[in-house]
């Protein structure tokens, strides 16, 4: 008899909260009545442990994963990219000796399922199915990956009739850890926590209580489920051409839940499913589910589904095959946290949770096999009918750009790009788009679907709650105009050459080595690199706090506010200010100006106190309980990756005890209700002394609360007293879905910035739209120029919000300066940094690092 008997009915559920579990071994987790190959090595004979004895170590699953594709002629294996900290990504492609034999045809013909002028010539009924098994996106939940272990296993070595059909109608790949940077921190926290003899259930000990940030993101602590289509991270860079490359009928997503949940597979609930999503979609979605539930039904397990979760925002692994054709399923476990856990539905093991993971795969692929046929059609039907849909469509192109960032505008064209969407450069001047500095995307190509979910602006939902994001209009995210273009407007010529990923920037030194010296503007988005290659170096560099106008080897240049002036009369070796300024024309597609004179021809000359001194940003941030791991990640890979600049990571331990004089700058992003008295005191001492605090998000409640900060929430109050106000009676049923309507899950506003205030340098126009995903609602300072950026009256630019709420944003605040003592304090009510997309308000977190000392104290709150 299997070990099921160990986990169902040998267990005691006493205060000692100790448990005697049998141990399992592989069959555990194997289907009855099958033979296996022998000479394909099991997990243990590999890596010396049975699955879900310990948690796999990402090194161990690719030393099992390589020698199962070395023994199996079923199994080839690629690696598709590497992670932060240098762990490969591996995809496995899983099918009949014969089918990988002729691999290439197969996949040239299955891809040609997306072309909707030749995929009428296919013969779907002997084309096999493609199968994509994602396993742990989130690394502290292990069961997807350790499932992988006997997954592949099981598809190397079973034998018999059904698993050779299930070979020949089956291509499978799978993708064995998405995550292996967090797969690991999890797998040292649980491993180096765990009783080795008897196992400890308690759910208050350390085993299922990880330290923070936890396991659950990338080096960066990025959650790389909201990363796929948004792709700024290696991993998903990596998976999305393997993605492309396949053209999957079904992937499948393995996720962990709360530990006291049972098993959730999809479909979610009907009314959260994104509109251009197909109905027959959510009906093979359907069809799968029967096969998961026969599937949990046999060994017992429980589960649900058409509850909780969503099939809305695009971004995730399980919705965005949805708009490209294929059928995402999320899978829900309960999670063990550790080895051996008491909940609701008795002591939950971690074996338990790989089983069930494992026998969902099952499903899947049985589910595939049976309804194969109606999935290629499915396929082909849905880049058919897009086709169609493109052709007649009212918008024939959207047109984007911003002449004076081309890093900006590169980089979303690259992101378009590595969704296998058709980019051209504007090859004519069409209105504010300047040709060579802009690009044309048309919609009358095969991604329509995905290119109108990326460009859409969408204020109308029929549900009001969100599991995640309601918009992620990309132009908006990186500020970058945009029109679409009608029948009128668009024409074919317009479209220049394609754009190709990989293209570099474009810098330039206009007028050569300079004697007297460089300026550039701040407005290209690496403009804070190139400045700290400068500050770094020991340069003394100044900006610009007034327009002015120089003469340049391109004649008279008009130079705005925030450009960045480096004198070489001043410097203690011109030489290297030289090389560096090569550099950043190189490198930081930056143009730098050869000026020759400090007399302007209008405007401040290059002597004026109106240049200020820049500062070498010494910049540390505060993690640790009490912040998220993710607002603090995406300070470290800003300032890492893009910035190439150091960061301090403080913790709430250590703040207190710190010598802050180390910095003048620091970054609060969390509530931080653990943090002393003396860590406080540490800080505000550090600010009144003159230091540059910037909070935002729930930061800028500690600061109010600590008397740092002077602002006032805006509460939205009427002025009907609360007596007067009668309670309208609604149904207890309703009370979750009328909480979450008031909740901001995510979307986009209209402000307006002050171009002249150092906060604002670098931006062309007053209207930006940013991102929200919080109820901090601050009112504008009294001071009135102490407010930089506030909400339109007008807000909402793309998402959802309730009526409400919209209310109480209307002409807030969304970033406002306050003083104490000679320090600043920069409150900023949303994340300029959102998952590293945010690329158009990055520089309004830049230019606090770079100019919050500039500001006017007489300007503040």
């Amino acid at each position: 008899m299997k070990a099921t008997i160990g986990f169902f009915l040998c267990f005691l559920l006493s205060a000692t909260a100790f448990a005697q579990v049998e141990p399992v071994t592989l069959d555990y987790y194997l289907p009855d009545n099958v033979t296996y190959n022998s000479s394909i090595p099991t997990p243990k004979e590999v890596i010396d442990m049975e699955v879900g004895e310990w948690h796999v170590r990402h090194d161990q699953l690719v030393k099992y994963m390589y020698a199962v594709a070395e023994a199996s002629d079923r199994i080839t294996i690629t690696e598709y990219a590497r992670t932060y900290e240098n762990r490969p990504l591996l995809l496995l492609t899983i099918t009949s000796p014969g089918n990988h034999s002729n691999i290439d045809e197969i996949k040239e013909n299955h891809v040609q399922l997306t072309d909707a002028a030749r995929s009428d010539d296919l013969d779907i009924s002997s084309m096999p199915a493609v199968v994509w098994m994602g396993y742990s996106v989130h690394g502290n939940e292990p069961s997807g990956a350790n499932s992988s272990l006997a997954v592949v296993y099981y598809l190397a070595a079973a034998q018999g009739p059904e698993i050779d059909e299930m070979m020949q109608n089956t291509v499978i790949l799978v993708d064995p850890s998405i995550n292996p940077d967090g797969l690991n921190r999890f797998a040292h926290w649980a491993n180096t926590n765990k009783s080795k003899n008897v196992l400890v259930s308690d759910p208050n000990s350390r085993e299922y209580d990880e330290e923070w940030p936890g396991g659950r993101t990338n080096h960066y602590w990025f959650d790389l489920n909201r990363d796929w289509l948004l792709l700024q991270h290696p991993e998903s860079k990596g998976r999305i051409q393997k993605f492309h490359e396949w053209k999957p009928n079904v992937l499948t997503d393995h996720h962990e839940m709360g530990t006291n949940s049972t098993f959730f597979f999809q479909p979610g609930i009907p009314s959260r499913t994104h509109p251009l999503t197909p109905q027959i979609n959510q009906d093979l979605t359907g069809a799968i589910a029967e096969y998961h539930a026969d599937a949990l039904d046999e060994i017992r397990s429980l589960y649900y589904s058409k509850e909780s979760y969503d099939d809305f925002y695009y971004g995730k692994g399980s919705t965005y095959p949805d708009v490209n054709g294929s059928i995402g399923i999320l899978f829900e476990q309960a999670s063990s946290r550790g080895h051996v856990q008491e909940s609701d539905n008795g002591l939950l093991t971690f074996p338990f949770t790989i089983r069930n993971q494992f026998t969902t795969s099952l499903s899947t692929l049985k589910a595939a096999n049976s309804l194969r046929e109606e999935m290629l059609a499915s396929q082909r039907n849905f880049y058919k009918n897009a086709a169609d849909e493109a052709g007649s469509a009212s918008i024939k192109a959207y047109v984007f750009g911003e002449s004076a960032d081309h890093a900006r505008t590169n980089s979303l064209a690259e992101l378009l790009s590595r969704h296998q969407i058709n980019v051209y450069e504007l090859s004519e001047n069409y209105g504010d788009f300047e040709a060579g500095r802009s690009y044309v995307v048309p919609t009358n190509q095969q991604q329509y679907k995905l290119i109108t979910a990326i460009f859409e602006r969408r204020t109308t939902f029929t549900d009001s709650l969100f599991y995640d994001v309601s918009a992620w209009t990309l132009p908006m995210a990186f500020n970058l105009p945009f029109e679409e273009l009608g029948s009128r407007q668009f024409d074919s010529d317009m479209m220049g050459a394609a754009f190709e990923v990989g293209t570099p920037l474009e810098g330039e030194l206009i007028g050569g080595q300079s004697e007297y010296a460089y300026a550039f503007e701040w407005d290209e988005y690496y403009a804070p690199r190139a400045a700290y290659r400068l500050l770094s170096a020991g340069a003394r560099v100044r900006v610009a706090s007034l327009p002015f106008t120089a003469v340049t080897e391109e004649g008279a240049k008009e130079f705005d506010y925030g450009t960045v002036m480096v004198p070489l009369g001043i410097q203690d070796n011109p030489d290297a200010i030289h090389e560096i300024v090569q550099t950043i024309a190189e490198e930081d597609g930056i143009k730098v100006y050869d000026l020759s004179t400090g007399l302007t021809s209008s405007g401040i000359d290059l002597g004026s106190n109106n240049f200020e001194s820049m500062r070498d940003p010494k910049v540390a941030i505060v993690g640790g309980p009490g912040s998220t791991s993710y607002e603090v990640g995406e300070v470290w890979h800003l300032l890492d990756q893009r910035y190439h600049m150091p960061l301090t990571m403080l913790t709430t331990d250590n703040v207190g005890r710190a010598d802050l004089s180390r910095y003048n700058t620091i970054v609060m992003t969390g509530s931080y209700g653990s943090l002393s008295e003396g860590a406080a005191e540490n800080i505000k001492s550090w600010v009144r002394e003159g230091g540059v605090l910037v909070t935002y998000k729930y930061g800028i409640t500690w600061a109010k609360r600590n008397g740092l900060a002077n602002f006032e929430y805006a509460t939205g109050d009427s002025d009907d007293s609360e007596e007067e106000m009668e309670t309208e009676q609604r149904p207890y049923i309703m009370a979750g879905n009328d909480r979450g309507a008031q909740v901001i899950g995510g979307a986009i506003f209209n402000a307006k910035i002050d171009l002249t205030h150092p906060m604002a340098y670098g931006f062309n126009n007053e209207d930006l739209t940013v991102f929200r995903n919080s109820t901090l609602f601050v009112e504008k300072g009294d001071n009135p120029y102490s407010t930089p950026v506030y909400y339109t009256e007008d807000p909402l630019a793309s998402g959802y919000i309730s009526e409400e709420n919209e209310e109480r944003l209307a002409g807030t605040a969304a970033v406002l300066i306050s003083r104490y003592g000679r320090g600043q304090v920069i409150v900023m009510t949303d994340n300029p940094n959102f998952r590293a997309f945010w690329y158009g308000t990055n520089k309004l977190f830049a230019n606090a690092l770079f100019f919050g000392h500039t500001i006017s104290g007489a300007t503040t709150n």
